[in-house]
Order: structure tokens, then C-alpha cells, then sequence
């Protein structure tokens, strides 16, 4: 058994047609990543995809990647010269039938297809490949000062002459610089590829998306890893090829893994309307085909703004677990004061400031109304556990 005081615990099985990966730390689920070979996820894809048509009205042309139409936003093009960018249009940087390398930035969702980019971005574990952008940006995460300065150091030396850009992840502080070159060395052998196949007949898929398993790993946040178990020898493989350093904490664990801290009570409860909060009262959270309705109910609780705060971060845990995107309305308790509703705002915007998935929150309503976003990173849950 892993001790879960060195860090998080990753679990990851297939359980029918799905591949399931849970991150839990402290005892508690808190992330989940799930495929099925029902719906592949196409997330993170990189293609050589086609011009199928420019679409003036939605500033933008629609490309085929292979079964699906993806669409590119004139946001997304990536022109010869940089300084154009802003100015850049698909009617007159692309023309139909042109072989164009894209990726995947998020799937389909709500009746429209998936969304693409240029700007093509290699993850790893520790780093982030930024081929078209070239310098080194840094996660906030990590330290300030002469320690932020001297990893930055440490990274030039390690990059240099691999060529792009990179993106250091906050799972890097306080890695040894061999193993942070051999992550660099991989992710630019893997781009050097990319370019080779650049000249395939589109539509092509050149690097598909990483699976549940790995992004278990990639987006933990730079949380310390106690332990990784998996159901099966394949999956083990999988892992230790893509982070030959994790290999020594893989074990395999073919039997119910899911039945260890209720897993499976737990998916079960996350395809349910109501959530009950830790110091009473409940969430009710609907779903809708234009958004997703999230209501606080107090109960018996006599303290609007006690219940609002537990909300909210059972809120930020629930979007992420049942990977809910595009528009959330959340009905907060009425509180007395501006002030009050100004702790919540702030509250929800730390609360979701760690999620992989880009979440702006836009501010309350005289009615207690909180509008906001969460990007699109694939189906819901609910969708893929068919609940």
C-alpha cells in the first residue's frame, strides 16, 4: 500500500471500454481522467489536416483531420511573419484543399466541432515543447528570485540548440538537470518527427493525444507522486516508456482496484444532481444543452456565506471530476454585504486556479447569479459512463 503522506496516488484500470485513471490524495479522489473506445479522445492530437472551406462569418476556415471537420479561428493561424499575426485571416493566409499541421485544443461539444490551433505544443512531464514560439516561460508556481533565475539559467543550458520554445512546468523544481535533458531531448526528437511526417497526404494523424494514463500524470500539478498501481501489464508499459523515472513506482494490481477509497461509489455519485456539502446543505447541478446550471441549497445551515465558501470548493472539485465545459451559472445563497460576495468571487477563482482546463470566473449578480467558463476538454463524465 502506497503511504499516502509522500504524495499523490495514481490508480488506473479499463473497466469495459473505458481506461480510467484517478488521482487521490489524502484518501480523497481529486481528479479523474477517463477514454473510451467507444468516443477516442482526439484532445492534444497533432494532424496534418486539409482546408475543407473559409468560413468569413466565423472568422475562420473549417479543416479536415481526418472523420471530422475541426475549426480554426483566424486567432489560431500562425503566419511567416510574426508580426502580422494579429492582422492574419484564413481567407487570405489559407485556401481550400492546403495541407496545414494543426492540433486539437479542444473537442467537440455542444453541437459544434472540435477547435484547432497552429500553435502546435509538445507536453511532458516536466516541460512543454512550444515549437513556433520560441524563449522560456516559467509556471508562476515556481520560485521567485535568484532560485527562479537559476533555473531559468539551468534550462537555457539544457535547451540550447534543440530550437522552439519551452514552457517549464511547476513539477520541475527540484529536478535534477540529466533528467530535464533527457525530457527536452525526447520532446524535440518527437517534433523533429513531426516535421518529417509534415509532408504525408492530409488528412493524417501525425501524434495522437495522450492517453487518460499519462495525463493522470502530466497535469497533477506538480504534486510529489507516491505511488502509481495499474490493472495491467500494458498499462505499466505504457507509463514507464513515457517517464522512465516513474518506473520504479508502477506496480501492477490486476484485482477491483476501483473498490479501494470507493472509486466506484464515488463515479457513480458524480453522475448525480445532488452533491451534499461537508458542513451541510447541497449542491443541485444540471445540465443543459447550453449550460450547466449549478444551484446551493443551504438545508438548515443559518449562515448564507458559511455555505456559500464550503460551495465553493466542492464546486471547483465537481467541474473538474465530471469535466464540465463551456458556460456555468452557479445560484449562490444571497448574502448580505458586497463584501461577503466579493470572498466567494475570490474563493472560486483560487478554488479553480489549478485546473487544466482554462476556467475565468466573470463576477456576481444582484440576484447571487456567478457566471463562468471552463474550457472544453473532452465529453463529460456522464457522457462517457453512459449514467
Amino acid at each position: 500500500m502506497t503511504d499516502p503522506s509522500r504524495g499523490i496516488e495514481i490508480l488506473i484500470d479499463r473497466a469495459g471500454p473505458l481506461l480510467r485513471a484517478a488521482v487521490v490524495e489524502g484518501g480523497r479522489l481529486t481528479d479523474l481522467h477517463v477514454d473510451s473506445a467507444d468516443r477516442p479522445s482526439r484532445l492534444g492530437e497533432v494532424a496534418l489536416g486539409r482546408v475543407d472551406r473559409i468560413v468569413t462569418a466565423l472568422n475562420g476556415a473549417f479543416v479536415d483531420i481526418g472523420g471530422t471537420a475541426g475549426l480554426l479561428n483566424n486567432a489560431d493561424l500562425r503566419t511567416a511573419a510574426p508580426t502580422s499575426r494579429k492582422a492574419a485571416r484564413a481567407g487570405t493566409t489559407l485556401r481550400a484543399g492546403q495541407p496545414v499541421l494543426v492540433q486539437v485544443k479542444a473537442e467537440p461539444g455542444g453541437g459544434k466541432g472540435p477547435s484547432l490551433t497552429m500553435d502546435v505544443t509538445l507536453p511532458g512531464r516536466f516541460l512543454v515543447m512550444t515549437p513556433f514560439k520560441p524563449g522560456i516561460s516559467i509556471s508562476r508556481r515556481l520560485a521567485q528570485g535568484d532560485a527562479r533565475g537559476r533555473l531559468s539559467q539551468m534550462i537555457s543550458e539544457i535547451t540550447g540548440g534543440l530550437g522552439g520554445g519551452w514552457i517549464v512546468r511547476g513539477s520541475a523544481l527540484g529536478t535534477d538537470a540529466d533528467t530535464l535533458a533527457a525530457e527536452a531531448e525526447s520532446l524535440a526528437v518527437a517534433w523533429r518527427g513531426l516535421e518529417r511526417q509534415a509532408t504525408a497526404m492530409p488528412p493524417a494523424t501525425l501524434r495522437p493525444g495522450p492517453s487518460a494514463a499519462i495525463r493522470a500524470v502530466i497535469e497533477n500539478g506538480g504534486r510529489p507522486v507516491a505511488g502509481i498501481t495499474v490493472s495491467e501489464p500494458s498499462l505499466r508499459d505504457e507509463l514507464a516508456a513515457w517517464a522512465p523515472d516513474l518506473a520504479p513506482l508502477i506496480r501492477v494490481e490486476p484485482d477491483a482496484l476501483f473498490d479501494r477509497y470507493d472509486l466506484e461509489g464515488e463515479l457513480i455519485r458524480l453522475t448525480e444532481r445532488q452533491v451534499p456539502l461537508s458542513g451541510g446543505g447541497s449542491l443541485v447541478i444540471d445540465r443543459t444543452e447550453a449550460l450547466t446550471v449549478i444551484d446551493v441549497n443551504g438545508g438548515e445551515r443559518p449562515n448564507a456565506l458559511a455555505t456559500n465558501l464550503d460551495a465553493v470548493a466542492e464546486i471547483a472539485r465537481q467541474l473538474r471530476l465530471r469535466n464540465v465545459g463551456g458556460i456555468v451559472i452557479v445560484d449562490f445563497i444571497n448574502m448580505a454585504s458586497r463584501a461577503d460576495a466579493e470572498r466567494i468571487l475570490d474563493g472560486l477563482t483560487r478554488a479553480t486556479a489549478d485546473d487544466p482546463a482554462s476556467v475565468n470566473v466573470y463576477g456576481m449578480s444582484k440576484l447571487g447569479l456567478v457566471e463562468l467558463t471552463r474550457a472544453r476538454r473532452g465529453p463529460p463524465l456522464a457522457d462517457l459512463t453512459g449514467r
